[in-house]
């Protein structure tokens, strides 16, 4: 893979990313066709590589190639498959500075924002590894009878996984959904957005670099259009992580074709500063939930509602934060913020801010595009003054800009934060904690961070992270992410053969009976009870 321009920029051949280990690995991908798609770099618009334009043939061969080697999979015992899972971990630790390169080559973003990727990953990897086999676990559950009958839960995997994931956060959000599917027994077909294919295909080395086996992980690349539906046709179970409206098209076909559906959607997701809060800490914090990765993170705070009694303070902090932040495409730690992914992207962020500023919006910083130091970058930007019907307002950006808005409470702050039919992430900035969390449990948001932007929340990787309303269904993250890849099975036994009348009793006096040992059962102690008056008694 090598990039197709006379004179690249010292930034990206400075790299080594064009030294052996990127190269070939399209050859990956069982392609039959010819047709291609160019690959570019957003920080020089410059073409890095082509990958194959699969068709709906290909997609039936690799998930064929992907049900082949299920069963077996399978059948691996869980210690087995958490120990590659570890050693995929290391060789992630162990090759983060090729893989930041690549990140930063695909997707524009600057290094520390590129960091938080592999470190997620690495941790994604330990986590299933120690809880695989927990949530593989056999459960006995309670009986019609307790003496009388048992009832247990088994847990099998459902099958082929399809995943479909986005360009903004390509190693994050496809290896976080390919990881606990793997280690439940799944083999797992991914379609990478086209933009960016090449950090999953890194992944599938990475992986069969670990030990495994072959057709475990199978990648499909090209248009959305074609093989995102051929993939969900085809495959036991999907999840998906994009925008909303695409989000509804891949429930739906999920629901024809009755399998189960994750789906990571869009947000316009607020944060809020209290009138108690430390103003420099909520600013740094501001900045962050804004600006990472240009504000192309789907837990980016786009809405800001602040106390009326430190509005001004706040705000002044927050400009000169902003301010302060670097603009670049450079492949060391010098820029803070990084290039939108592409043309449409950036077309998309200037008319909204053009828009609002249409509307008698102030700019307070930022505003313009910076064809000085990228093709795509564009100044991270706060508007005040916003219209309530500016698109920026209603509409998810996906980029650096941010409005800002004085509320008179902290009821204000909290209707104005739900105001949205949007619910994934939030943020609450506070002096007192305890406040916060109250706070916290009055937003409609799947995730809710106090004095935190949201790595609190993400990082969290025992607790389930998904979105409320238009954010999607189904959750990430803790046992509930591994769950949502396993098929349950009752298993029930009697101990005293057919729970039925016995021969020669009258079904009048079973009807008796039976009610009778209902009403001793409602009055005999459960074990919850129980276990409700031990943590409440006081000896």
């Amino acid at each position: 893979m090598a990039l197709e321009t006379d004179s690249p920029p010292d930034a990206l051949a400075a790299t080594g990313i064009f030294d052996g280990w990127l190269t070939g690995l399209t050859e990956r991908i069982d392609a039959a066709g010819t047709e291609t798609i160019d690959v570019r770099a957003p920080a020089t618009d410059a073409v890095i590589g082509s990958i194959p334009r699969c068709t709906e043939d290909d997609v039936e061969r690799a998930v064929e190639s992907a049900r082949s080697a299920q069963s077996s999979w399978a059948e691996t015992p869980i210690d087995e498959r958490s120990e590659i899972l570890e050693r995929f971990g290391d060789l992630v630790l162990k090759r983060r500075a090729e893989l930041l390169d690549c990140l930063q080559l695909e997707t524009g973003k600057s290094r520390r924002h590129a960091v938080e990727e592999v470190v997620d990953v690495a941790m994604a990897c330990s986590y299933y590894a120690d809880r695989g086999a927990e949530a593989l676990g056999e459960d006995r559950r309670r009986g019609v009878f307790p003496l009388a009958t048992t009832a247990h839960v088994t847990y099998e995997p459902v099958g082929v996984v399809g995943a479909i994931s986005p360009w903004n956060y390509p190693l994050t959000l496809s290896l976080t959904d390919v990881l606990p599917a793997l280690v439940a027994g799944n083999t797992v077909v991914l379609k990478p957005d086209e933009k960016t294919p090449y950090t999953a295909l890194a992944m599938a080395d990475l992986l069969e670099r670990a030990g495994l086996p072959d057709g475990c992980f199978e990648i499909v690349t090209g248009r959305g259009a074609t093989v995102g539906p051929a993939l969900i046709d085809r495959v036991d179970y999907v999840s998906f992580t994009g925008s909303t409206e695409t989000g509804r098209s891949v429930a739906e076909r999920a629901g024809r074709n009755l399998i189960g559906c994750s789906l990571e959607l869009g947000g316009k997701n607020p944060l809020l500063v209290l009138d108690d809060a430390d103003v420099e800490e909520a600013a740094r914090g501001a900045v962050q939930a804004c600006f990472t990765n240009a504000g192309q993170l789907c837990l980016a705070a786009e809405r800001l509602y602040v106390a009326d009694a430190v509005y001004d303070e706040f705000l002044d902090a927050f400009v000169e934060e902003t301010r302060r932040l670097t603009l670049g495409t450079g492949f060391d730690f010098a820029d803070d913020v990084g290039s939108l992914i592409d043309g449409d992207q950036l077309e998309r962020v200037e008319s909204h801010v053009e828009d609002a500023r249409d509307r008698g919006a102030t700019v307070l910083t930022g505003g313009r595009r910076r064809p000085d130091v990228g093709p795509f970058c564009y100044e991270p930007t706060i508007l005040t003054d916003v219209d309530p019907d500016a698109t920026a307002a209603c509409e998810e950006t996906f980029g650096p800009v941010v409005s800002v808005e004085s509320v008179p409470d902290v009821a204000t702050g909290i209707e104005r934060a739900n105001d949205s039919d949007y619910g994934l992430n939030a943020s609450v900035w506070t002096g007192n904690r305890t406040r916060g969390v109250a706070v916290a449990r009055e937003i409609d948001c799947g995730t809710v961070c106090v004095n935190d932007a949201y790595i609190s929340g993400w990082a969290s990787v025992d607790a389930p992270m998904g979105g409320f309303g238009d954010s999607g269904l189904g959750r990430r993250h803790g046992r509930e992410g591994i769950e949502r890849y396993l098929e349950s099975r009752t298993i029930t036994t009697s101990r005293i053969g057919p729970l039925d009348a016995p021969p020669g009793i009258p079904v009048s006096w079973y009807a008796r009976g039976m009610f009778a040992l209902t009403r001793l059962q409602h009055r005999l102690p459960t074990v919850s009870s129980i276990e409700r008056w031990l943590r409440n008694a006081r000896f």
